[in-house]
């Protein structure tokens, strides 16, 4: 494969921008797509090799899912990364993470546990820590807002329903859904996640506001305590 220098110096055909004008985004490969984001390159470094470069940089994910886990320093490491370039990088990540989130949105119902799992599953897949999301509902069964109450493991961090409550009555909530990731992708329940989804539920009965269901999202997949009948 022939290296080139710079974008000017490849095929006209080959040139990102020039291909998307004739075929369209959707002919681009990831590389291909970021490069156009980015716009330039440096001496010696084409676009699409730096974009390339970027995307090997995740060791646990590869592409375009890794660009969620790299930090400003990780990207500022590539050769023609500086500051600019990395902010950009960080904010197509978290742009795709909302495009997602707002079509999701869409499609959302609390009687359909796969509806909850798509809409928060961008912003939970890739995260390196267990977050738990406690969602609000009213007496229509409308959301009333949602709160991060958690972010570590079930072990330490998720001990003690207390803070899960005390967000539900400042919503004046009625009923409330968890939603929580296993970063390992992931979404079998241990026995710590079992455990605490009964102490929870057993809470909400005595406060006369009940936990409807807990989701757990893992890498495009999801478990619903309440469809698997485990409470």
């Amino acid at each position: 494969m022939t290296k080139y220098t710079t974008i000017n110096q490849m095929p006209e055909e080959d040139r990102p921008y020039e291909k998307c004008l004739r075929m369209g985004a959707e002919c681009l490969t990831d590389s291909e797509l970021l490069a156009v984001l980015l716009r330039t390159g440096t001496k010696g470094s084409p676009s699409v090799e730096m974009a390339e470069e970027v995307l090997k940089l995740s060791k646990d994910k590869e592409g375009l899912l890794g660009l969620h886990q790299l930090s400003l320093a990780q990207l500022q490491a590539v050769k023609g990364i500086g500051k600019v370039k990395a902010i950009q990088i960080k904010c197509i990540g978290e742009l795709s993470k909302r495009i997602a989130t707002a079509t999701a949105k869409k499609g959302l119902s609390f009687r359909h546990p796969a509806s909850i799992a798509d809409y928060y599953m961008e912003q939970l897949r890739h995260e390196e820590q267990e977050l738990l999301i406690c969602m609000m509902l009213d007496t229509k069964n409308h959301l009333l807002g949602d709160e991060m109450i958690f972010k570590g493991t079930v072990n330490s961090s998720l001990a003690n329903p207390r803070e899960i409550f005390l967000s539900a009555v400042s919503y004046h909530a009625v009923g409330i859904l968890l939603v929580h990731n296993h970063p390992s992708g992931d979404c079998t329940p241990s026995q710590a996640d079992v455990d605490f989804t009964q102490r929870v539920k057993e809470a909400g009965e005595l406060l006369g506001i009940p936990l409807l269901d807990h989701i757990i999202i893992g890498d495009c997949k999801y478990l619903s305590f309440r469809e698997q009948g485990i409470f």
